[in-house]
């Protein structure tokens, strides 16, 4: 990072209020956490810091199934019960349960994945910082791994509207199969995943052949 790169951060505190529940791994309080360090450590001021939009169910769909975005929309903890097949079909339960504000958390996410690229698409900034996102295992038509919305993608087809190619660097321990999956038949992007593999280690997939 050089000095007089121009850096554009964005965080909604919102998303550090859902709960996944009592035993699940993910934790979005994580992300206030990380941003009161931010604070801490004065690094605000060296950024320009904004309040992603909330993606419309439109902008989820340039790669979600509308049925699929549909359906987060709707769905609650209070009404999943009634919904057993969907569930099934999407992939909604233990790695990936029904929370309060499920879908609002999935806008403000990949929100502020989109608003990154954009600002990089027109040379607003050098550097886009999206802590809340990275959620690279959900598919086109089901959640997976604990993401539901991929974020990712959704970026990634924003930069290609500006760049004729993209690279995307994946360095999350678990294998980035979400992204590597969308885009596996173009060769306008180049996916590159550094993670653990074997010991049915999630997603059993990414060997190096």
């Amino acid at each position: 990072m050089r000095s007089k790169d121009k850096i554009s951060y964005f965080y909604d505190g919102d998303v550090g209020s859902v709960y996944f529940g009592p035993n699940h791994p993910m934790k979005p309080h994580r992300l206030c956490m990380t941003h009161h360090l931010v604070l801490s450590y004065d690094l605000h001021k060296k950024m320009e810091i904004y309040r992603p939009h909330k993606a419309y169910p439109v902008e989820l769909a340039q790669f979600h199934s509308a049925d699929y975005v549909e359906f987060l929309h709707r769905i609650t903890p209070d009404t999943q019960h009634l919904f057993r097949q969907e569930l099934t079909k999407y992939n909604l339960g233990e790695d990936c349960p029904v929370f309060e504000n499920l879908f609002e958390f999935c806008q403000i996410y990949a929100g502020g994945t989109i608003d990154a690229a954009r600002r990089l698409n027109n040379q607003l900034c050098d550097i886009a910082i999206n802590w809340a996102g990275g959620l690279h295992h959900a598919k086109k038509c089901e959640a997976s791994g604990f993401c539901y919305i991929n974020d990712l993608v959704l970026g990634i087809l924003e930069l290609l509207k500006y760049h004729a190619r993209v690279l995307y660097i994946d360095i999350d321990v678990h294998h980035g199969d979400g992204v590597e999956e969308a885009f596996y038949f173009t060769d306008r992007v180049m996916t590159v995943s550094f993670h653990k593999f074997g010991d049915l280690f999630f997603p059993g997939t990414g060997d190096v052949k």
